[in-house]
């Protein structure tokens, strides 16, 4: 990757028995779990649309849209996420915590899915996957959503 002596702060939650993770400064807030409002989509992962503070944000279920098998449960939060002009909220099992990684822990991901997995943080035996917030929902503008709404 790039410099090896930057270091990027992950924002790390888990997906079924996963870790994974998205850089922080895309992540705007992480809420509590509230049941978004349905709307009619062909897509299995999206849930659907929530209020907040007056602006209508999509949901998507992220363990759905890795393939992953994953419950609701009290630990479940959605995490509030902004790239480009889109702001989007994906259904995660728990939060974990925000770590720093250096650069040099970061490695490219042979055979992995290059348009969602930026790379894996190796942090002490952990394996991080880090994912990039712009393509994980390509295609899906948000605007689309709200009208269905």
């Amino acid at each position: 990757m790039s410099d090896e002596n930057q270091a990027r702060q992950l924002v790390v939650f888990t997906l079924g028995a996963e870790q994974y993770a998205l850089p922080i400064e895309q992540v705007h807030e992480i809420i509590r779990y509230n049941e978004p409002r349905s709307v009619a989509s062909p897509i299995a992962w999206v849930r659907g649309v929530i209020s907040l503070r007056g602006r209508i944000v999509p949901v998507y279920d992220l363990a759905a849209r890795l393939g992953l098998a994953s419950e609701l449960s009290e630990a479940t939060k959605i995490v509030i996420v902004e790239s480009a002009d889109e702001t989007v909220g994906v259904i995660v099992d728990e939060v974990e915590e925000v770590l720093t990684v250096e650069e040099a822990d970061f490695e490219e991901v042979p055979g992995a899915d290059s348009e969602l997995i930026e790379a894996i943080a190796k942090i002490g035996d952990r394996l991080v996957v880090l994912l990039k917030p712009g393509t994980i929902f390509l295609g899906l503008g948000s605007g689309q959503l709200a009208q269905a709404a």
